[in-house]
Parts: structure tokens; C-alpha cells; sequence
């Protein structure tokens, strides 16, 4: 019997499955952030829109954005079970 040899096309992926759920997790929780974050303006500029300082364009976005790249710090560090 002939052993099959790997092709040089099939490199194993770096991380593993569990590793790239984590990673996918992590960058909705930063996409929800900045969608958060976006909006609070307006269309004239002579009138201001206190809008804009609100909770959740102050602490709530950029918090989950702070907690999104924590997650993917975590995803990268992980140990994969190879």
C-alpha cells in the first residue's frame, strides 16, 4: 500500500474551531459598538444636538468596544485542543 502524501495546498488552519467561534463573538460585541456609537448629529450645523453625550454613545460603545477587543485577545491566546 502506497502512504498518501499531503499536498502542499492543504496547510492545517492556525486556530482552532473553538478559537474562531471566539474570534466571530468578538467582532459582532466590536460591530455593536460602533454601531452604538454612530449617529447623534445633525443636519444643521448651527443647531447642536446634545444627543450626542448621551450614556450610550459615552460609556455603553466604547465599553463594548473595550470588551469585543478583550474577547479577541482571549480568542488568540486560547489553547486549541491540536
Amino acid at each position: 500500500m502506497a502512504k498518501q502524501k499531503k499536498t502542499p495546498s492543504e496547510k492545517p488552519f492556525l486556530f482552532g474551531k473553538k478559537n474562531y467561534v471566539i474570534m466571530l463573538i468578538g467582532m459582532v460585541i466590536i460591530a455593536l459598538g460602533f454601531i452604538l456609537m454612530s449617529g447623534g448629529g445633525s443636519n444643521d450645523p448651527n443647531i447642536f444636538n446634545p444627543d450626542i453625550y448621551s450614556f450610550r454613545r459615552i460609556r455603553l460603545a466604547p465599553t463594548l468596544v473595550i470588551i469585543g477587543l478583550a474577547v479577541e485577545v482571549y480568542a488568540i491566546l486560547a489553547k486549541s485542543k491540536k
